[in-house]
């Protein structure tokens, strides 16, 4: 079992399942509205906790009642909060989620006024505490500041960062990371059609980094620093009900075997099962039950 902090957002998913996408201006029906607790970094906790590890989440939430749910699934998930900054103004950020059955996708409409977790909130945490950080790629300029703190303070402590929009500046910020966990989103944006040349060409800006590059449906990519390639298949495990979160957790996986020193000849293709069963079930709930069962195996990575 390791001690691991994630560092990012949380926030209210509005899940609306519908049978396909609207046009502008259609009325349709929905086949089911559900209300849960999102964001990349408490995701990515929760799955950690299901997996044995110590886990704690920082960042901000609102004085409300949403904050309160927040804080109180997380609990519920085995996630420590006691890092968390609670702020008196501003609303926890909403997702408004269209879960599509027929395209398998979902499309996001994402609102906030809530201020980040900061600098000032990070430097107030005490990092001996922890086997491993993880940071979500946002707030760049403050997450450039923590990350650059944390090298000068703990530089033996492992870190990983994940990169999922193409935000400006965040490229500044690969040099700091020693596991870098990109989106296929973030690699198109970038004009790259398949993540191999990606990893390629940012190698050279992250010389001490493990690079990782999800891709959907074709699995996951990874370069280690010496130039070695590892690649995984997607795995299925039945319909595809929700992927919302699947990428938070291959993140989970990949942190959950690194940490347990395992190969990446191990580490990819469990990350990829267990995003697969994710894509099999409504939210993370019982979600390493369900690798069991559908992945018929009792014997994950040890944590």
């Amino acid at each position: 079992m390791a001690r691991i902090l994630t560092v990012g957002v949380a926030t209210l998913d509005v899940v609306i399942t519908v049978d396909g996408f609207p046009r502008e201006d259609d009325k349709i029906r929905a086949r089911g509205v559900t209300t849960r607790r999102g964001g990349n970094a408490a995701n990515t906790a929760v799955v950690l906790s299901q997996l044995g590890h110590d886990t704690s989440w920082a960042g901000s939430i609102s004085s409300d009642g949403n904050g309160d749910f927040v804080s109180r699934d997380l609990a519920r998930a085995g996630v420590k909060t006691g890092n968390i900054a609670v702020q008196r103004d501003g609303a926890l950020p909403v997702s408004y989620i269209l879960n599509s059955v027929a395209s398998e996708s979902r499309t996001i409409i994402h609102h906030r006024d809530l201020p980040e977790f900061g600098f000032e909130d990070f430097r107030r945490l005490d990092l001996r505490r922890y086997d491993w950080l993880h940071f979500e790629g946002r707030n760049v300029a403050e997450t450039g500041r923590m990350l650059s703190h944390y090298r000068g303070q703990h530089s033996a402590l492992p870190c990983s960062l994940e990169v999922e929009k193409p935000r400006e500046g965040i490229e500044e910020l690969f040099e700091l990371a020693d596991v870098l966990l990109f989106s296929r989103q973030y690699a198109r944006a970038k004009g790259f059609h398949e993540p191999g040349s990606m990893l390629a060409e940012i190698a050279p800006r992250a010389p001490r980094a493990l690079l990782v590059c999800a891709w959907g449906e074709d699995g996951a990519w990874a370069r280690t620093y010496e130039g070695e390639e590892f690649h995984s298949p997607a795995y299925g495990y039945g319909e595809v009900v929700d992927t919302i979160g699947a990428g938070d957790v291959l993140n989970a996986g990949v942190i959950h075997g690194l940490v347990n020193q395992q190969s990446l000849n191990r580490v990819l293709p469990f990350g990829c099962q267990l995003a697969g069963v994710k894509c099999a079930q409504q939210g993370l709930d019982d979600l390493l039950a369900n690798y069991h069962r559908l992945v018929k195996t009792d014997k994950p990575p040890a944590a």
